[in-house]
C-alpha cells in the first residue's frame, strides 16, 4: 500500500533537516571559551605561551592548529580535550510563541476513516504537528492504501479501544490510556474495536506527513 490522499492533504507541513554530523569549529570553541572566561587574547598567549597572531588566526580559522599547540591549550587554559573539541555552543532566541486551542475549536479535517481535528493549527513552522482523531474506520479493508509520513509519532488513546495495524508488525490492541511510539514512514492505520468510536491523540514530528 502507498500513502493515502485524504491523509497527505490533511496534514501536510514542509520538512527540515540538518547535518547528522556537526563539523568541528575549533576556533570558535576557543573563542568562546576565552570569552566566558573574560579573557583577552594576551591573557591565552600568558597561559599557553602562543602568539598572539596565532591565536587570532586560529580563532579566525586561518591556520589549523598542530597537535601540540592543541596540547598548550589545554594545559595552559586548564581544560581537557573533549571541552576543546565540543562544538560551540549558539544563542538561542525564544520568540515566546504560544498557540491555545480551546475544546473542540481545532481545525477538523474529515476522511472516510479518520476525522482529524488539529490543535495548535494556526503556529506556523512547528517542529511537532499535534491532532486529536475520532476513529471512524471498523475495518482494515476501509483503507485503499497504508497511511505513512516522514518522521516520528506517539500515539495515545483518549476513549475507546482500537487496533493498530502496522507494516512491519502484527495487529496491536491498544485500549484507553494505552501508548505507542512508532516511526510514522511505516505504514499503518488505525481501526476503531470498542462500541462507540475511539478518540486518539497523536503528535507528529515534523516532515511531509501523509
Amino acid at each position: 500500500m502507498t500513502a493515502t490522499t485524504e491523509e497527505h492533504a490533511a496534514l501536510r507541513i514542509a520538512s527540515g533537516s540538518k547535518p547528522f554530523v556537526e563539523p568541528l569549529r575549533l576556533g570558535e570553541r576557543l573563542k568562546q571559551i576565552r570569552l566566558a572566561n573574560q579573557w583577552t587574547l594576551e591573557d591565552v598567549s600568558q597561559r599557553t605561551g602562543l602568539a598572539r597572531s596565532t591565536l587570532s588566526k586560529i580563532e579566525n580559522d586561518q591556520v589549523s592548529p598542530t597537535f601540540s599547540v592543541v596540547q598548550k591549550l589545554t594545559t595552559g587554559l586548564n581544560i581537557d580535550l573533549p571541552q576543546l573539541l565540543t562544538p560551540p555552543k549558539r544563542e538561542r532566541y525564544t520568540m515566546g510563541r504560544r498557540d491555545l486551542t480551546r475544546k473542540g475549536k481545532g481545525q477538523l479535517h474529515p476522511t472516510p476513516t479518520y476525522e482529524h481535528e488539529l490543535l495548535g493549527h494556526q503556529l506556523a513552522q512547528k517542529r511537532m504537528i499535534p491532532f486529536k482523531t475520532i476513529v471512524r474506520a471498523r475495518s482494515f479493508d476501509e483503507y485503499q492504501q497504508w497511511v505513512r509520513h516522514d518522521g516520528e509519532e506517539f500515539l495515545m488513546v483518549l476513549h475507546g479501544d482500537i487496533m493498530l495495524h502496522t507494516e512491519f508488525y502484527a495487529p496491536l490492541v491498544l485500549a484507553e490510556g494505552d501508548s505507542i511510539y512508532f516511526d510514522s514512514d511505516m505504514g499503518h492505520a488505525l481501526v476503531s474495536t470498542s462500541h462507540s468510536d475511539a478518540v486518539v491523540l497523536s503528535v507528529c514530528t515534523r516532515g511531509d506527513v501523509a
